[in-house]
């Protein structure tokens, strides 16, 4: 339940910071490369995935398989980080205190959903462990 509530949280705070489309745009080319990088980013995670392993929920699908290669041998979390530097270049695009505010609430609930997510890899996985200490969470190389 925890799972589909942060998603669906996730997806109210993307749908509210969509609302600003059609305002005077800023920072055209800026907002535009970080939107088309998320979506590179997103792509190359859902491509590593095996058929049928990909999740959109934190929560631990049966049978699924810890996937440790690709862009997952830099960070575990490279669907957060695509979502977040897409919804990045809409502030961008259209700079207001209402998207930066709605853009903290992203930060912070998918920063609550990946440790969620860690939290049920953890109990269910033994190699996960080993995996969360060679890679990041979010920024290659940082955090």
């Amino acid at each position: 339940m925890k799972g589909k509530i942060l998603v669906g949280v996730q997806f109210f705070l993307i749908f509210l910071m969509s609302l600003t489309i059609g305002f005077k745009v800023e920072h055209l080319y800026l907002g535009l490369g970080f939107i088309i990088l998320g979506s590179v980013i997103g792509l190359v995670a859902i491509k590593t995935h095996e058929r049928g392993n990909f999740n959109i929920r934190p929560d631990i699908k049966e049978n699924c398989t810890l996937v440790t290669h690709g862009i997952y041998a830099y960070i575990r979390h490279p669907m957060y980080l695509s979502v977040l530097t897409a919804m990045l270049g809409f502030v961008f695009l259209y700079p207001s205190w209402f998207e930066i505010i709605l853009y903290i609430f992203l930060v912070i609930t998918l920063i609550i959903k990946l440790l969620y997510e860690e939290s049920l890899w953890q109990c269910h996985s033994k190699e996960y462990e080993a995996y969360k200490n060679s890679t990041k969470r979010l920024i290659p190389f940082i955090f």
